[in-house]
């Protein structure tokens, strides 16, 4: 199998790592780079435990290649705080209740952090909408919602 070098920027960091061709970004992150953080589910996309963050559009990193990352910026659940102090969404899904077993939650987020960043002030339908591709099995949506909405208003300021 061959190998190619790779050069990308995760959470801010540069990394260059040699992977094997067939390296999925979901392996390189977890067992090259061990940030372990960004959860292994179904591997086929369906469930989103996986979801990272790569030029600031949300992939399923079960589904890209890690040579598909050269020259490019990931970023997954370990980077959203700054240093002891969490980011918004990650207090609001701890206020609110969002988390329950907690699988899901890094791949929530990172969706999250993305929708907020395209529409900062979404409606209840349009947060459940762009939550479609992440599934969680325990808290019925319902506080995941909100956590998102409350964390909305704390990073719009009110």
């Amino acid at each position: 199998m061959s190998h190619h070098r790779i050069e990308c920027t995760v959470n801010g960091e540069a990394h260059s790592v040699d992977v094997p061709s067939r390296r999925l970004l979901s392996d390189l992150l977890r067992d090259d780079l061990h940030l372990t953080g960004t959860k292994r589910g179904c591997e086929t996309g369906i469930c989103g435990a996986c979801s990272v963050l790569v030029d600031g559009e949300v992939v399923k990193s079960c589904l890209m290649l890690a040579v598909q990352v050269q020259g490019r910026a990931v970023s997954t659940v370990e980077g959203l705080a700054s240093g002891d102090e969490l980011h918004p969404l990650q207090d609001s899904f701890m206020q609110c209740g969002g988390l329950q077993c907690g699988y899901c939650t890094p791949g929530l987020l990172m969706t999250s952090c993305a929708m907020l960043k395209h529409n900062p002030e979404p409606t209840v339908d349009e947060v459940r909408h762009g939550l479609s591709g992440n599934l969680c099995r325990c808290t019925g949506y319902t506080q995941i919602v909100e956590s998102i909405l409350t964390a909305a208003e704390k990073m719009r300021g009110n």
